[in-house]
């Protein structure tokens, strides 16, 4: 069963983030990217950010994964044995999001750590994990995600409302710039970004003519269970499936988009909830 080398595991820990190449097969990915962009209520459930500088990034997110394609791929052992290694705990789902960067038009995010707005969750350690799942190849032209080697060693920086979006205090990212290295997460379609909640990162607008829309599939710890209720569940057993399910259900058009997308908008308070701290 593949999982992560000792070294991968070593990497995570030392950098805040490993690759894991071609993860997904061609046909794969294909079926996701060919899902994702026929699924109307995808589409319809689609939330606007501004960025801040006066350009929309659009997302659409979902807390159960569902028995879909993209259940499918949330819970294929390929990817939670592999998130359960950097845990070292049981897995369970905190949510998925697609990132719909679309060519010309869409926004960029601005520097922050994923914990930096989940820990108002009730979340309690930041031992959570997401996986970045290239739907189209990711480049430095469209908007590639770019984080900051070792930052997650830095602990949970504070935050405040920028536009639509969560950002990390910018005096302290300029400064970490400084002394860290920035990688450009250049992806082709099929490769998967594994990283910590306080790794930091950003990416740019997407200005060319091709699309970059990603699949995040995020987890936490059993053991780090919230002590309050969110918009995101607390601990749900998640029900593993083999890694051939992908191809099962993805060939199935009548059953590959399944999933139950939340309102954004309107349940998710943790990054407005800045605005006062």
């Amino acid at each position: 069963m593949p999982t992560f080398q000792n070294s991968d595991i070593e990497a995570y820990h030392k950098d805040g983030f490993v690759f894991e190449r071609g993860i997904f097969s061609p046909e794969e990915i294909g079926l996701l990217g060919e899902t994702a962009r026929n699924d109307h209520a995808m589409d319809k459930a689609a939330s606007k950010m501004d960025d801040g500088e006066g350009n929309d990034v659009r997302l659409s997110l979902w807390n159960h994964p569902g028995n879909g394609i993209y259940g499918m791929i949330a819970r294929s052992e390929r990817v939670v044995n592999r998130i359960e290694q950097l845990l070292e705990d049981e897995a369970y789902h905190y949510h998925s999001k697609m990132i719909l960067k679309d060519a010309k038009v869409g926004g960029a995010w601005a520097w922050h750590q994923d914990y930096g707005y989940w820990y108002q969750n009730g979340l309690l350690f930041p031992n959570l994990c997401s996986v970045m799942i290239a739907v189209d190849e990711a480049t430095e032209e469209n908007g590639c995600l770019q984080v900051l080697k070792g930052s997650h060693k830095m602990g949970r920086i504070n935050h405040i409302l920028s536009g639509d979006q969560a950002g990390a205090d910018k005096e302290q990212v300029e400064e970490a710039k400084k002394k860290l290295e920035l990688v450009q997460c250049t992806m082709s379609a099929g490769d998967a970004l594994f990283f910590h909640p306080n790794t930091l990162h950003c990416s740019a607008a997407n200005l060319s003519d091709k699309s970059r829309w990603a699949l995040i599939c995020c987890y936490n710890a059993k053991s780090n269970n919230p002590y309050k209720e969110s918009h995101h569940p607390s601990y749900t057993k998640l029900d593993k499936v083999t890694d051939d399910q992908v191809l099962i259900v993805g060939r199935d058009e009548a059953i590959r988009s399944n999933a139950e997308f939340a309102n954004l908008v309107e349940d998710d308070k943790s990054a407005k909830s800045l605005e006062n701290n």
